[in-house]
């Protein structure tokens, strides 16, 4: 919209979550966003508004993209359930029978699944990095193939923030020679004409909203923190400026270099709460997709130092995140982005805004808006 108010639309019963868009943006809370919710297969409502950058100068309109940080985390391990639904990929097979250099230093029994679930001990890379690093994907690749875990494989769950996008992504490129951005191109997201990518092209970036850091002293990396926390957070540091960057935007930087809106986001993962079929076109089974929902790990996260519940690459309810239905599951970017896909109601539903708080399993707004739908189904 030219004046940066709310377009697209809601089916009637779901009026009110509009009203609870434009009351973000009303407040402040939001400066630009977009949300998106499916049901049985269907849209029913896609939202955006607000302006694209903090001067207010450029609108954020329906095809505006922003990068999502660990939202991306969601499209990677979709891609490695599709190959596993394929009978590409064995979840509880060791990491090395696709990767054999994974093997060194006490993980030869590590398996996929433990990837998936963040239980793999490698929360961070021992060796320092400068963010330059985190676009060299052999690098990076290889030191966590060598590097010992910090905790016993499987034993608890530690969020992988950034490592986990390079350890999916490289059993994906081991498995099928191509990289996990391109695998998740081809085979997802051209598919579904869904507007996400995993290494963005420069023919883009016009489109790309521009991220409003969180307030001074509420960042990822503020505060004292444990070493292992601190680890996680610091090396490399999180620069959000970093997004504006060109190696930021084509890198392939599978949990947390994403770029998409809530629409890519909410009709890419109602695959999997619709059963495999998503836009009329089945890419998995109804079995594939619940997969997911199967527990891996849970207890207290030992970077969350929070309780946590994961199943095959997303959150599940009962952890972190309060869900009204038992079979759904969720996660979230930092700064505020967040897609939950309950396949009870056989419903998801995306957000993604510019505009950061300091958290990284959403927040107010996301959850104002998920309450209208809810409410809504329920009545």
């Amino acid at each position: 919209m030219a004046d940066g108010s709310v377009g697209g639309f809601t089916r009637d019963r779901f009026a009110p979550v509009r009203e609870a868009f434009q009351a973000n943006l009303d407040s402040g809370a939001d400066v630009g966003a977009s949300f998106c919710a499916t049901l049985e297969g269907e849209t029913v409502v896609d939202l955006w508004g607000g302006w694209a950058d903090p001067a207010k100068t450029r609108p954020w309109d329906k095809d505006t993209i922003v990068n999502v940080y660990s939202t991306t985390k969601t499209m990677t391990a979709l891609t490695a359930l599709l190959l596993a639904d394929r009978g590409e990929l064995d979840f509880d097979a060791p990491v090395s029978k696709y990767w054999p250099e994974f093997a060194a230093n006490g993980k030869d029994r590590v398996t996929v699944a433990h990837l998936m679930s963040h239980a793999a001990g490698l929360s961070g890379w021992k060796e320092p990095l400068t963010t330059h690093d985190i676009y060299d994907w052999d690098k990076v690749t290889s030191l966590l193939a060598a590097q010992a875990p910090f905790w016993e494989p499987g034993t608890a769950s530690g969020y992988h923030a950034l490592t986990q996008g390079y350890l999916v992504g490289e059993v994906v490129r081991r498995i099928t020679g191509k990289s996990l951005g391109t695998v998740f191109r081809q085979e997802i997201a051209e598919p579904l004409g869904a507007d996400f990518h995993i290494g963005l092209p420069a023919s883009e970036d016009d489109r790309v909203a521009e991220l409003i850091p969180p307030a001074p002293g509420t960042g990822i990396a503020d505060g004292e923190q444990p070493e292992l926390v601190r680890n996680m957070s610091s090396n490399p540091g999180i620069d959000v400026s970093e997004t504006k960057t060109r190696a930021w935007r084509e890198a392939e930087i599978p949990a947390a270099g994403g770029h998409g809106n809530a629409r890519s986001i909410a009709e890419i993962h109602a695959l999997l709460a619709n059963g495999g079929v998503a836009k009329g076109k089945r890419l998995m089974s109804e079995a594939g997709c619940r997969k997911a929902l199967e527990l891996q790990i849970e207890g207290t996260d030992l970077i969350f130092n929070q309780p946590a519940r994961f199943g095959l690459g997303f959150g599940l309810a009962g952890g972190m995140v309060p869900l009204p239905n038992p079979n759904s599951m969720y996660w979230g970017g930092y700064g505020g982005s967040l897609i939950v896909i309950d396949f009870d109601a056989r419903t998801t539903f995306g957000y993604a805004m510019n505009k950061m708080a300091g958290t990284t399993t959403g927040d107010t707004r996301a959850f104002g808006l998920l309450m209208g739908m809810w409410q809504a189904l329920a009545g």
